[in-house]
């Protein structure tokens, strides 16, 4: 095997790298792999018969032809720098995953504080108006939602959430 390759690397290479269109890498990938299958032959081959170059040549064709077919058969890869143009597909699954935090965030409050939140922020009253719906004096309301605020803050950062 050893003299095999040193009698027909040079010019098997020389024919490989015309087929690969120069490129050196793949020629040596492709004589190589072609010396690999020629000593998976070796019991086939004639070394009495003459040159085993015209069969070299063939297998290191077909290998080069088969390459070529399987890039052409997958879709060429591509960069980051493509993903990065493309435009951001609001899906809503952000959403859905905010307001599933939030809620599992919310049960996790007192209920007076839960309740204040619900009426001032989830509902969109004023502190006037919440303290009439919730019956309880406006700086009541006021103070609540404030350390209402603080507990859902200290609550998602637990739960990972940071702001």
């Amino acid at each position: 095997m050893a003299a095999l390759y040193r009698e027909y690397h040079r010019p098997l290479f020389s024919l490989v790298a015309r087929a690969t269109g120069g490129d050196r890498q793949w020629a040596e990938d492709v004589v190589q792999e072609t010396m690999i299958r020629a000593w998976r032959s070796i019991d086939r081959l004639d070394p009495d018969g003459g040159s085993l170059l015209p069969w070299l040549a063939t297998v290191a064709r077909r290998i080069v032809i088969d390459d070529r077919r399987r890039k052409n058969a997958r879709p060429p890869e591509t960069g980051e720098a493509e993903l990065e143009t493309l435009p951001d597909v609001e899906d809503g699954l952000e959403d859905l995953l905010r307001t599933i935090l939030v809620t599992e965030a919310l049960k996790e409050l007192s209920p007076a504080h839960r309740e204040v939140l619900n009426e001032t922020i989830l509902r969109d009253r004023s502190v006037n108006q919440a303290a009439e719906a919730l019956g309880i004096p406006v700086g009541t309301v006021k103070s609540r939602v404030y350390y209402a605020v603080r507990a859902l803050r200290v609550v998602l950062e637990e739960k990972g959430v940071t702001t």
